[in-house]
């Protein structure tokens, strides 16, 4: 990745590639030989609470949203593993962090208004739970003469 290579998220997000660091480990599972002998997963550890391509509501956001993978200092480790090649596993640790980055800059949901329900609803659903009570009290013993 080039000093060029930013990954544009929205207007004022932006992943600067200076704040992204990978290393190379060895995948975990089944696999024979090969996952003992080549490091092809990817570990991508991204500074969320220094990144100045963050405006402040998304970097809280996209901390909160990372939940586990987030660290303590706010550095934000995602593992990719899934694939056989590195370059495979790079480029899907890259997507899973541009699609939380990007959920967290979505704009919140706006505020839910207040309901009141119809008349008509209200009354039906008196209706039955007086209709319920009726077939519950007529379950009570038979008086036996």
């Amino acid at each position: 990745m080039s000093a060029d290579d930013k990954i544009i998220i929205a207007n004022d997000v932006v992943i600067h590639p200076d704040d992204i660091e990978e290393n190379f480990i060895r995948s975990s599972g089944p696999g024979g030989q090969n996952v003992n002998k080549v490091a092809t997963a990817v570990q991508l550890r991204f500074d969320a609470l220094n990144a100045p391509g963050l405006p402040d509501r998304v970097r809280e956001r996209t901390i909160k949203l990372a939940g586990q993978r987030a660290t303590k200092d706010g550095v934000i480790v995602i593992e990719a593993g899934r694939y056989r090649t590195q370059e495979q596993n790079r480029a899907d640790a890259r997507a899973r962090l541009t699609a939380l980055v990007a959920k967290a800059a979505e704009p919140p949901p706006p505020p839910r208004k207040k309901t009141r329900p119809t008349k008509g609803s209200v009354e039906r659903r008196l209706k039955s739970k007086s209709g319920r009570s009726t077939v519950k009290k007529l379950r009570g013993r038979v008086d036996g003469e």
